[in-house]
C-alpha cells in the first residue's frame, strides 16, 4: 500500500502535476484500493488536517512578510545592516546573510525572504563585481534562515504535525539559525580573501546614525512578536496577527511607502501563497490518515527498533532519508506525512521531540536549496534573471556549509536545548 502510494505520487509530480493534487491523488488511490472506507473520508480528513487553531497563524506570517517586503521595511534593515559591515571586506554579502536573519524573525518564509532582500542585495552584489551566481546562491542559501529563526511556518506545521509545543520549537530554533548564520558568514570571510572579491565594499554609505534611526521601528517589529511571544503575552498564533497590524500601521502611516492599490495587490499575493500551503496540508492530511489506519508507521517503526541498534544510526539515517525526501518534496508537505512517522520512533530512542523537529526542519530545508524543486533556487534565478546552472559552481560548498552545520545540530543537542535553558524552558 505505502509503496503504491508512494509510487503514484512521485509519479504524479514527475508529470508536472502539482504537489498537493499529487499527494491528494495518491490518498485516494490508498483509499479506493486498500481500504474499504467509502470516499466520503477524502474530504473529511482533508478539512479535519485544516481544522486546527495554530495553522491560522501561517496566512497572517505569510502576509506580514509580504508586507514587509512591499512597505520599505526590508530595504531599511538592508541600509542599516549595510552601514555596520560596509567596511569589510565581504561585508555586502555578510550583509545579505544577517539581513535575511532580521526579516525571518517576522516572515517565518523563506521564499519571502528570497524575494524581498534577493531584490535588493543581488544587484547591490553583483554591481560591486560579485559573480551573479555567487549572489544568487548565497541570497537563496540565507533565506533558509527563514524556516529556522522563529517564528517559522514549518516549525508550527512540525507541532501540529508531532503534537510538540510550538513556542518551545521557535526558541530552540535560534540555536540552528545562528549557528548556519555564522557558519555562513565564515565561509564568505574565507572565499573572499581567498577569490580576491570584495575590495570594493568599502565605498561610502548612508551614516550608521541614519539608517539606525530610519530602521528602528522595523527593528522593534521582531521584538514586539517574539517579545511578546517568550513573554507570555501572546500565542504564536495571536502573534501573526499582531505582525500584521504592525506591519501595516508601520508600511502605511509611518513610512508611507505602501500604497491602497500596493497592499491589495499585497493580499492578493498572500492569499494565493497561503492556500497553496494549505491545500498541501489538507491533502498531506489525507495521505497520512490513510496510511496511519493502515498501521503503516506502527511497522515502520519497529522496522527502524530492530534495524538501528541506537539514536546515532537512527539519526544518521533518518538524515539520509530526509535529505533525498527534502530533493523531491515540498518542505511543508514533506513535514505534515513523515512527522507522524518519525517523530514517535525517535521518541522511543530517547530523542527529545523539540530537538528531533529541528533536525527535520534543518535537514528539509536543505531541500529548498538542493534541485530539482528547491523553491528558494528558482526564487533567486527568478530575481537575478540567469539559469540555475550559472548558480551550482557557487551553490555546492554552501550546501556543504549547511551539512555540517546540520551535522552539529543533530549529534550536539545543546545546540537546541541552550536557548530553552536561557528562557527557562
Amino acid at each position: 500500500m505505502l509503496a503504491t502510494m508512494i509510487i503514484a505520487m512521485v509519479g504524479l509530480m514527475l508529470i508536472a502535476v502539482p504537489v498537493a493534487v499529487a499527494i491528494g491523488l495518491a490518498g485516494v488511490i490508498g483509499t479506493t484500493f486498500f481500504t474499504n472506507l467509502p470516499l466520503i473520508v477524502v474530504p473529511q480528513q482533508a478539512f479535519i488536517a485544516l481544522d486546527k487553531f495554530p495553522l491560522a497563524a501561517i496566512p497572517f506570517f505569510i502576509l506580514a512578510g509580504n508586507i514587509m517586503a512591499a512597505g520599505g521595511i526590508s530595504s531599511r534593515l538592508v541600509d542599516l545592516v549595510d552601514s555596520l559591515l560596509r567596511n569589510v571586506r565581504g561585508g555586502l554579502p555578510i550583509s545579505c546573510i544577517m539581513v535575511c536573519m532580521i526579516f525571518a524573525a517576522v516572515s517565518g518564509s523563506s521564499v519571502a525572504t528570497t524575494f524581498a532582500i534577493g531584490a535588493i542585495l543581488i544587484p547591490a552584489m553583483t554591481r560591486q563585481n560579485y559573480p551573479i551566481g555567487f549572489a544568487a546562491s548565497l541570497q537563496a542559501t540565507s533565506a533558509e534562515l527563514g524556516v529556522l529563526i522563529p517564528p517559522s511556518i514549518p516549525m508550527i506545521l512540525y507541532g501540529v504535525s508531532a503534537a510538540a509545543p510550538v513556542g518551545d520549537l521557535f526558541v530552540a530554533g535560534l540555536g540552528p539559525g545562528v549557528l548556519i548564520a555564522l557558519a555562513l558568514t565564515a565561509y564568505v570571510l574565507v572565499w573572499t580573501r581567498v577569490t580576491g572579491h570584495g575590495v570594493a565594499d568599502d565605498l561610502p554609505v548612508k551614516p550608521f546614525g541614519r539608517s539606525l534611526y530610519r530602521a528602528l521601528l522595523a527593528l522593534l517589529m521582531p521584538v514586539v512578536i517574539l517579545g511578546g511571544i517568550y513573554g507570555g503575552i501572546f500565542t504564536p498564533t495571536e502573534a501573526s496577527v499582531v505582525a500584521v497590524i504592525y506591519a501595516l500601521v508601520v508600511s502605511l502611516l509611518v513610512y508611507r511607502e505602501l500604497t491602497v492599490m500596493g497592499l491589495l495587490r499585497v493580499i492578493r499575493a498572500s492569499t494565493l501563497s497561503s492556500a497553496i500551503v494549505m491545500f498541501i496540508i489538507s491533502m498531506a492530511g489525507l495521505f497520512s490518515f490513510v496510511i496511519t489506519r493502515a498501521g503503516i508507521p506502527a511497522m515502520i517503526g519497529t522496522f527502524i527498533a530492530e534495524t538501528f541498534d541506537g539514536p546515532i544510526t537512527f539519526l544518521l539515517a533518518v538524515n539520509a532519508f530526509l535529505f533525498l525526501v527534502g530533493m523531491f518534496v515540498e518542505t511543508a508537505a514533506s513535514i505534515v506525512v513523515i512527522a507522524p512517522i518519525l517523530a514517535p520512533v525517535a521518541i522511543g530512542f530517547g530523542i527529545d521531540p523539540v530537538h528531533f523537529g529541528l533536525i527535520m526542519i534543518t535537514n528539509l530545508a536543505l531541500g529548498m536549496i538542493t534541485p530539482p524543486f528547491g523553491v528558494n533556487l528558482f526564487a533567486a534565478c527568478a530575481v537575478a534573471n540567469i539559469g540555475l546552472e550559472r548558480m551550482i559552481r557557487h551553490l555546492l560548498p554552501l550546501v556543504a556549509v549547511i551539512l555540517a552545520c546540520l551535522m552539529l545540530v543533530t549529534y550536539v543537542p545543546w545546540i537546541t536545548s541552550a536557548p530553552l535553558a536561557l528562557m527557562g524552558r
